[in-house]
């Protein structure tokens, strides 16, 4: 005859404020990297999404989207800066290939290549890299008006050259007609710290808790496996 003994415990409440402590850290994440980027150029804020599972699956139910309302809106002394006053993205050919961005701050090479700040080449909408045919002696001498169309002064021939438009998109790919583009702007983050900040409240708060649940049934289980050893 064999006899199996041991002590066996449920202990889905336990695990339930692991789970929740885990997701509260992951939004409080969440929160920290948009505070973060309240000053960066371009950042858009991303929003957490907690789905009806997650206090079963955990983290594996939390995902987020991207806040794509325009940001704050600043003068730039660089004419090469570009913004949206309308929703819509910049295209940019990386190596890892075509990457949106709200970030217009670009730059001309020696051989007149319009580039962001990372030296990857700014696409027309007509996909291709925007190549100046003449550089410029000063940066005031491009043009872009609020479709996205650029044009580059030509001291030859004294005239406005019409070089491309740029290719602004939605996230789905699909061009903008208005983007309502400003030169000589820069877009700072839609963060709003007071917003991020008021957000961070019950995030705390549900961890906390989750957190008093664990240490309350941590103890009684070390309560009762203790009576059980001195009962043996």
């Amino acid at each position: 005859m064999q006899i199996n003994g041991g002590v066996r415990f449920c202990e889905p409440g336990m695990r339930a404020s692991i789970r929740a402590m885990h997701v509260q850290s992951e939004i409080l994440g969440m929160i920290n990297e948009n505070v973060a980027g309240f000053d960066k150029v371009g950042f858009q804020r991303r929003e957490p999404i907690v789905s009806s599972m997650t206090e079963y699956i955990g983290v594996h139910g939390l995902s987020s989207t991207v806040d794509d309302q325009v940001g704050r809106i600043m003068v730039s002394k660089n004419p090469l800066d570009i913004t949206m006053a309308n929703k819509g993205y910049f295209q940019i050919q990386t190596p890892q290939g075509v990457q949106l961005t709200r970030d217009g701050r670009f730059k001309l090479d020696k051989e007149g290549n319009l580039l962001n700040l990372e030296d990857n080449p700014v696409l027309s909408d007509a996909g291709m890299p925007i190549r100046l045919p003449v550089v410029p002696d000063n940066p005031s001498q491009v043009v872009v008006n609020t479709k996205g169309k650029v044009s580059v002064y030509d001291k030859m021939s004294n005239q406005l050259l019409e070089v491309a438009n740029i290719g602004i998109v939605d996230a789905n790919g699909m061009a903008v007609l208005n983007p309502d583009v400003k030169q000589g702007y820069n877009e700072y983050s839609n963060v709003t710290i007071q917003n991020e900040f008021l957000a961070v409240k019950p995030v705390v708060r549900n961890f906390e808790a989750n957190r008093q649940i664990f240490l309350i049934e941590s103890a009684n289980l070390q309560k009762v496996i203790s009576q059980l050893g001195s009962v043996s």
